[in-house]
């Protein structure tokens, strides 16, 4: 999708100094996908506790799943 933004200068200008991103499709699409992950953790955290049913995960449960099973995630940007 194409769109016509306004967009600070000085916004831009520190969001390329900090990010090291220097074309601007790019850092917009960087700075969306930063604030879908903070908000998305921020939905996250507000449903803690909200499930009655759930067990407790015991430190031993999780040290018997074998390591190449388990998931590693990162939040690190794929640019």
């Amino acid at each position: 999708m194409r769109a016509t933004l306004n967009i600070d200068d000085d916004l831009l200008k520190r969001a390329t100094k900090l990010s090291h991103i220097r074309e601007k499709t790019a850092l917009v699409r960087a700075g969306l996908e930063a604030l879908i992950t903070l908000e998305s953790g921020k939905r996250l955290a507000a449903l803690a506790g909200t499930e009655k049913n759930l067990k407790p995960i015991h430190d031993e449960e999780v040290r018997s799943i074998p390591h190449d099973s388990r998931r590693h995630f990162s939040i690190e940007s794929q640019f």
